[in-house]
Order: structure tokens, then sequence, then C-alpha cells
């Protein structure tokens, strides 16, 4: 990628705002997320076992690629999308119009402060890349266990958490955007505090991504 493209990108990211996408920018760079973010989404989604008929949220749903990915797992289940960004709901809206159509999956515009759903409504619940933008993630975890089935499981999927390879960019984005930014002990400890007595913290070598994985 040319210099002049990288300030182009940047310049797109910042006026559509990663914490809250809005407007036209917002809806190029969910465009580019659902792209960028397919090989971390995908190794991510590879540490759960499917059987079909499960109850699945995903949790900043963004553009609806995550969604999208997931459904294909999904024979007599149904999948439930939720953002707190009108612009993030419409693009997932659009990227999964068919399986919405179909009646085999929901998006709804909320947040993880309060999620509108029962208490041990879900099998799987998923967020990706979102995590770090959350209003209060230690507390807001717990809201994650209360929706989530007994014998249930949560993956958080991530390219950015604390360690001592993390370059130049990515520090200035996370002072930048204020990301909630955790080493992976501190991961596994909010999680247990959270209420997930069973926590497996899996990285990828080749990238150091990070997939939290709450039972």
């Amino acid at each position: 990628m040319t210099n002049t493209e990288k300030e182009r990108q940047k310049a797109i990211t910042t006026a559509g705002n990663p914490a809250k996408p809005t407007g036209e920018a917002g809806q190029q760079m969910l465009a580019r997320m659902n792209e960028s973010h397919a090989a971390l989404t995908a190794w991510g989604l590879s540490h759960f076992q499917w059987h079909g008929n499960e109850k699945v949220l995903d949790i900043g749903c963004g553009g609806g690629a995550n969604l999208h990915r997931m459904s294909t797992h999904i024979t007599a289940g149904h999948l439930t999308g939720i953002d707190y960004s009108p612009t993030s709901v419409q693009t997932s809206c659009q990227t999964n119009a068919a399986d919405i159509a179909a009646g085999k999956m929901t998006v709804c515009e909320g947040s993880v402060e309060a999620l509108p759903f029962a208490d041990s409504t879900f099998d799987k619940i998923t967020t990706v890349e979102s995590f770090y933008f959350w209003p209060d993630p230690p507390e807001n975890l717990k809201e994650v266990r209360r929706v989530l089935k007994p014998g249930g499981t949560f993956l958080l999927i991530a390219e950015i958490y604390s360690h001592d390879g993390l370059s130049a960019e990515v520090q200035e984005n996370i002072e930048h955007y204020h990301l909630y930014n955790p080493t992976p002990e501190t991961f596994e400890t909010i999680f247990h505090r959270a209420g997930f007595p069973s926590v497996q913290v899996h990285i990828e070598k080749d990238h150091r991504w990070i997939c939290v994985e709450g039972r």
C-alpha cells in the first residue's frame, strides 16, 4: 500500500469513527473491515464446535461479515447481531439480507451495557474487534455471561492486546481512540470475575492475534 493510500484510509477511519461508525465514511470503513478481518475471524471461529441448531449472538456486528460467515454453520438455529451504531446495523442488514428475509437472522440496535435479551438465551456469543470500545469492558462481560446459556461459549476475537510487539502505529491508535488494551493474563482475570468458570486464551503465533474463550 502506498503512503498516499495509507493516508486516505486513515482519513476514512478518522471520519468514519471506528468506535461508532457513522455516515458514508463509516460505511466505507465497515466494507473494508469486512475484508480485512476475514482471516482473523476465520481463525477465531475455528475454536467453535458447531452443531447447526445453535442460537448465536454477535456483539458489535459492524459490517456483518462475521454473521455471514457463521451463518454457513447454522441449519436449524438462529443468528442475532447487535450494534449501537445505526450505520453498522444498516450495513449488517445489507450484508445479510437473504438470511434476514428467510427468518434465519435478526440484526438490532443496542448496547452491550444492557443487552435486550433474556438470561440464558444464546448457545454461542462472539465479538470481533469491538471489545476495545466497550464502555466498561470488565463490567460489560457480566452482561455477556448473563445472556449465555449454561454450557455455552463466548469467543472474544481481536488483533490488538497488550504485548511487547505492538507497532508504533498501533500504540498511537490505542491512545487516540482510548482503546481498552489488557494483557492475556488480565483477559483471563476479568473473564473469571465476570462469571466464566472456564477460560482459555489462544494466541495465533504468526500474527499474534488473540481469541479469549469463555465457557
